[in-house]
Protein backbone atom coordinates (compact mmCIF):
# COMPACT_ATOMS: atom_id res chain seq x y z
CA UNK A 1 0.00 0.00 0.00
CA UNK A 2 1.82 3.22 -1.08
CA UNK A 3 1.08 6.26 1.13
CA UNK A 4 1.97 9.63 0.30
CA UNK A 5 1.90 12.81 2.51
CA UNK A 6 1.66 16.55 1.30
CA UNK A 7 4.38 17.66 3.34
CA UNK A 8 7.49 16.03 4.77
CA UNK A 9 9.21 18.13 8.18
CA UNK A 10 11.75 17.68 10.51
CA UNK A 11 11.09 15.73 13.82
CA UNK A 12 9.31 18.25 16.54
CA UNK A 13 7.28 20.34 13.93
CA UNK A 14 3.59 19.69 13.98
CA UNK A 15 0.68 19.43 11.89
CA UNK A 16 -2.63 20.87 11.63
CA UNK A 17 -3.41 20.22 7.66
CA UNK A 18 -1.43 17.32 6.94
CA UNK A 19 -3.22 15.46 3.52
CA UNK A 20 -2.35 11.99 3.02
CA UNK A 21 -3.18 9.88 -0.11
CA UNK A 22 -3.26 6.14 -0.42
CA UNK A 23 -4.02 3.78 -3.56
CA UNK A 24 -5.31 0.89 -2.31
CA UNK A 25 -9.06 1.23 -1.45
CA UNK A 26 -11.51 -1.02 -3.18
CA UNK A 27 -14.46 0.94 -4.55
CA UNK A 28 -16.75 -0.66 -2.44
CA UNK A 29 -14.70 0.16 0.67
CA UNK A 30 -16.08 2.39 3.40
CA UNK A 31 -14.21 5.72 3.91
CA UNK A 32 -15.88 6.77 7.39
CA UNK A 33 -15.07 3.15 8.49
CA UNK A 34 -11.66 3.69 7.23
CA UNK A 35 -11.45 6.93 9.18
CA UNK A 36 -12.70 5.39 12.37
CA UNK A 37 -10.02 2.16 12.03
CA UNK A 38 -7.48 4.98 11.57
CA UNK A 39 -8.21 6.90 14.62
CA UNK A 40 -8.47 3.67 16.95
CA UNK A 41 -4.81 2.88 15.86
CA UNK A 42 -2.85 5.81 15.37
CA UNK A 43 -3.07 7.11 19.07
CA UNK A 44 -3.82 10.05 21.45
CA UNK A 45 -1.42 12.37 19.12
CA UNK A 46 -2.33 11.72 15.62
CA UNK A 47 -6.36 12.54 15.18
CA UNK A 48 -7.74 12.17 11.52
CA UNK A 49 -9.95 14.34 11.12
CA UNK A 50 -11.62 13.59 7.68
CA UNK A 51 -11.72 10.94 4.86
CA UNK A 52 -12.76 11.11 1.03
CA UNK A 53 -12.17 9.30 -2.30
CA UNK A 54 -10.06 11.52 -4.48
CA UNK A 55 -9.68 11.58 -8.18
CA UNK A 56 -7.47 8.76 -9.67
CA UNK A 57 -4.41 10.58 -10.21
CA UNK A 58 -4.60 12.51 -7.31
CA UNK A 59 -1.30 12.91 -5.19
CA UNK A 60 -1.07 14.68 -2.02
CA UNK A 61 1.94 15.83 -2.64
CA UNK A 62 2.47 16.89 -6.14
CA UNK A 63 -0.82 17.69 -6.78
CA UNK A 64 -0.72 20.41 -4.19
CA UNK A 65 -0.26 24.29 -5.17
CA UNK A 66 0.50 25.45 -1.74
CA UNK A 67 1.51 24.84 1.57
CA UNK A 68 0.52 27.18 4.47
CA UNK A 69 2.98 26.63 7.83
CA UNK A 70 2.43 29.46 11.05
CA UNK A 71 5.44 29.57 13.40
CA UNK A 72 4.50 30.52 16.86
CA UNK A 73 5.97 32.37 19.08
CA UNK A 74 6.25 34.06 22.78
CA UNK A 75 7.66 37.21 23.28
CA UNK A 76 6.42 37.92 27.39
CA UNK A 77 9.34 37.85 30.16
CA UNK A 78 7.87 34.79 31.47
CA UNK A 79 7.32 31.75 29.66
CA UNK A 80 3.76 29.66 29.43
CA UNK A 81 3.71 26.14 30.33
CA UNK A 82 0.81 25.30 28.48
CA UNK A 83 2.56 26.39 25.05
CA UNK A 84 5.97 24.89 25.76
CA UNK A 85 5.03 22.09 23.19
CA UNK A 86 4.05 24.34 20.32
CA UNK A 87 5.78 27.86 20.97
CA UNK A 88 9.20 29.24 21.01
CA UNK A 89 9.39 31.71 24.10
CA UNK A 90 11.36 34.94 23.23
CA UNK A 91 11.59 37.42 26.80
CA UNK A 92 12.17 40.31 24.49
CA UNK A 93 9.40 41.89 23.06
CA UNK A 94 8.75 41.60 19.12
CA UNK A 95 8.71 44.11 17.04
CA UNK A 96 5.97 42.73 14.57
CA UNK A 97 6.20 46.15 12.30
CA UNK A 98 9.67 45.75 11.58
CA UNK A 99 8.85 42.37 10.92
CA UNK A 100 6.44 42.59 8.41
CA UNK A 101 8.48 45.42 6.65
CA UNK A 102 11.47 43.32 6.31
CA UNK A 103 8.90 39.96 4.91
CA UNK A 104 7.81 42.33 2.60
CA UNK A 105 11.20 42.08 0.73
CA UNK A 106 10.79 38.30 0.71
CA UNK A 107 7.42 38.07 -1.07
CA UNK A 108 7.53 36.55 -4.70
CA UNK A 109 9.90 34.52 -6.58
CA UNK A 110 13.23 34.27 -5.37
CA UNK A 111 16.11 31.97 -4.97
CA UNK A 112 15.64 30.99 -1.16
CA UNK A 113 19.09 29.16 -0.97
CA UNK A 114 20.29 32.02 1.56
CA UNK A 115 17.17 30.52 3.88
CA UNK A 116 17.38 26.97 3.36
CA UNK A 117 19.26 24.20 2.00
CA UNK A 118 18.71 22.03 -1.15
CA UNK A 119 19.55 17.87 -1.54
CA UNK A 120 22.50 18.52 -4.42
CA UNK A 121 24.40 21.62 -4.91
CA UNK A 122 22.67 22.20 -8.51
CA UNK A 123 19.49 21.79 -7.51
CA UNK A 124 16.98 25.16 -7.72
CA UNK A 125 16.13 27.03 -4.76
CA UNK A 126 14.34 28.84 -6.32
CA UNK A 127 10.53 29.27 -4.72
CA UNK A 128 7.00 31.32 -4.96
CA UNK A 129 6.28 32.89 -1.78
CA UNK A 130 2.79 34.05 -1.71
CA UNK A 131 2.45 35.19 1.76
CA UNK A 132 4.91 35.90 5.15
CA UNK A 133 3.43 38.22 7.93
CA UNK A 134 3.59 38.04 11.23
CA UNK A 135 0.65 39.24 13.96
CA UNK A 136 0.35 39.58 17.14
CA UNK A 137 -2.59 38.26 20.04
CA UNK A 138 -1.48 39.42 23.05
CA UNK A 139 2.02 38.16 24.38
CA UNK A 140 1.63 35.21 21.36
CA UNK A 141 2.88 36.39 17.88
CA UNK A 142 2.10 33.90 14.84
CA UNK A 143 4.63 34.26 11.74
CA UNK A 144 2.47 32.77 8.80
CA UNK A 145 4.35 31.56 5.41
CA UNK A 146 2.38 30.21 2.21
CA UNK A 147 4.68 29.48 -0.85
CA UNK A 148 4.19 26.64 -3.47
CA UNK A 149 6.63 25.02 -1.96
CA UNK A 150 9.40 25.34 0.57
CA UNK A 151 13.32 24.40 0.59
CA UNK A 152 14.79 22.15 3.89
CA UNK A 153 14.20 24.59 6.89
CA UNK A 154 13.21 27.62 4.54
CA UNK A 155 10.20 28.36 7.06
CA UNK A 156 12.48 27.83 9.94
CA UNK A 157 15.11 30.10 8.61
CA UNK A 158 12.69 32.72 7.88
CA UNK A 159 11.51 33.04 11.51
CA UNK A 160 14.97 33.25 12.68
CA UNK A 161 15.45 36.16 10.58
CA UNK A 162 12.68 37.84 11.07
CA UNK A 163 13.19 37.50 15.20
CA UNK A 164 16.83 39.37 14.50
CA UNK A 165 14.64 41.80 12.67
CA UNK A 166 12.26 42.20 15.74
CA UNK A 167 14.74 42.00 17.95
CA UNK A 168 16.74 45.38 16.52
CA UNK A 169 19.45 43.36 15.93
CA UNK A 170 18.57 43.09 12.02
CA UNK A 171 18.27 46.07 9.33
CA UNK A 172 14.54 45.17 7.90
CA UNK A 173 16.20 46.11 4.38
CA UNK A 174 18.66 43.70 4.78
CA UNK A 175 16.54 41.13 3.44
CA UNK A 176 17.19 41.71 -0.52
CA UNK A 177 21.18 41.69 0.16
CA UNK A 178 20.73 38.44 1.90
CA UNK A 179 18.52 37.13 -0.55
CA UNK A 180 21.00 37.46 -3.63
CA UNK A 181 24.09 36.94 -2.05
CA UNK A 182 22.81 33.38 -2.24
CA UNK A 183 24.54 32.29 1.25
CA UNK A 184 23.05 30.82 3.89
CA UNK A 185 25.75 32.55 6.29
CA UNK A 186 24.08 35.98 5.09
CA UNK A 187 20.44 35.19 6.96
CA UNK A 188 19.91 34.24 10.73
CA UNK A 189 19.88 31.18 12.57
CA UNK A 190 17.22 28.06 12.11
CA UNK A 191 14.53 28.64 14.61
CA UNK A 192 14.01 24.95 16.46
CA UNK A 193 11.28 22.75 15.22
CA UNK A 194 8.84 22.82 17.86
CA UNK A 195 6.74 26.19 17.16
CA UNK A 196 6.01 25.28 13.49
CA UNK A 197 2.88 23.38 12.29
CA UNK A 198 2.09 22.89 8.93
CA UNK A 199 -1.50 24.45 9.15
CA UNK A 200 -2.99 23.96 5.38
CA UNK A 201 -2.23 22.63 2.06
CA UNK A 202 -3.98 23.94 -0.93
CA UNK A 203 -4.69 22.28 -4.36
CA UNK A 204 -6.45 23.28 -8.09
CA UNK A 205 -10.09 22.20 -6.79
CA UNK A 206 -10.11 24.55 -4.07
CA UNK A 207 -9.66 21.97 -1.82
CA UNK A 208 -8.06 22.28 1.93
CA UNK A 209 -7.91 20.89 4.93
CA UNK A 210 -10.92 23.49 6.23
CA UNK A 211 -9.53 23.16 10.18
CA UNK A 212 -6.94 26.46 10.30
CA UNK A 213 -7.60 28.14 13.56
CA UNK A 214 -4.54 29.83 12.61
CA UNK A 215 -6.55 32.02 9.84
Amino acid sequence: MDTVCAGRTDAGVHALGQVVSVAAAPDDTDVASVRSALNAMCGPSIAVTRAERARPDFNARFSARSRTYVYALWDADVHDPFLTRTAWHRPRRLDVDAMNEAAGHLIGPHDFRSFGRVPEPEASAERVLFELKAARQGSLVRIRARANAFIHQMVRSLVGTLIEVGEARRDPNSMADALARHDRAAAGPVAPPHGLCLVSVEYDDGWSVPFDPYL
